[in-house]
């Protein structure tokens, strides 16, 4: 099954695991806890199923088949001979090139933000940005992160150290006119809000802190600028009231 699994339209992220860690009943164990008609699905992995059934149970067993393929997967990528059949794929870009346009087409590593399955969809890593994306593809963007695994492209970099990319100390610069946009001003706005933030978390603990004084004092500026607007309005009202006497 592992070469029809592998040539299958939307499983380009796997490789093709040895015929000999499949059979090697130390590889998987507490799997048959977690796959459903688990030995149905081993036997169909390693291409030795006989059984006759229904269409039906032939799917839920095709099912468990390629959860079990994908658990399994995820033990054998970190292999010493996953890791150099992964390596092989990512040195061609087989999983994608960053976004981001100054990693400058950075191939991309797959990679879990779980190790639970069912829990998370697969990502893609950039070592060079040292950030995560969605796969473009639909049919990628399905895959279960835990059969790559959260440790995967971490342990790769490790084994081939020379393959780890310099990461990129450039940053988009906004610019109007070919002038750059002075930071102060974002810096300010960003401080500001982060002090209301905080003022807000003490009011409602109860701290008292002297922003309470700061506050008050600024209310007290408001009053006094609304009592001179009303100050202004009697006094134009009563300057009409004379000119029509």
């Amino acid at each position: 099954m592992g070469e029809q699994f592998i040539s299958s339209r939307g499983n380009e992220y796997f490789c093709e695991i040895d015929e000999e860690y499949l059979t090697d009943r130390f590889n998987l164990t507490g799997l048959n806890t977690e796959v459903q008609y688990y030995q149905y699905a081993l036997d169909l992995v390693t291409d030795v199923f006989d059984l006759e059934c229904d269409d039906d149970m032939r799917e839920q067993i095709e099912k468990s088949a390629r959860h079990l393929y994908g658990l399994v997967h995820a033990r054998y990528i970190v292999t010493t001979r996953g890791l150099a059949k992964m390596i092989e794929k990512f040195k061609q870009g087989a999983f994608g090139k960053c976004p981001r346009v100054i990693c400058e087409q950075q191939p991309l590593l797959p990679m879990g933000q779980h190790d639970t399955p069912n829990v998370s969809a697969v990502k893609l890593y950039c070592a060079k940005c040292e950030d995560i994306y969605n796969p473009k593809s639909s049919r990628h963007a399905a895959i279960d992160g835990a059969y790559f695994g959260t440790s995967f492209h971490n342990i790769l970099f490790q084994v081939y150290p020379a393959m780890m990319p310099q990461r990129t100390q450039r940053r988009y610069e906004p610019r109007i006119y070919g002038f750059r946009v002075h930071a102060a001003a974002a810096l300010m706005r960003w401080q500001d809000e982060r002090r209301e933030e905080m003022k807000e978390r003490l009011r409602s603990a109860r701290v008292e802190t002297g922003f309470e004084i700061e506050d008050a004092g600024d209310e007290d500026i408001e009053e006094d600028e609304d009592d001179v607007e009303g100050e202004d309005g009697i006094d134009d009202m009563f300057e009409g009231q004379m000119q029509r006497v």
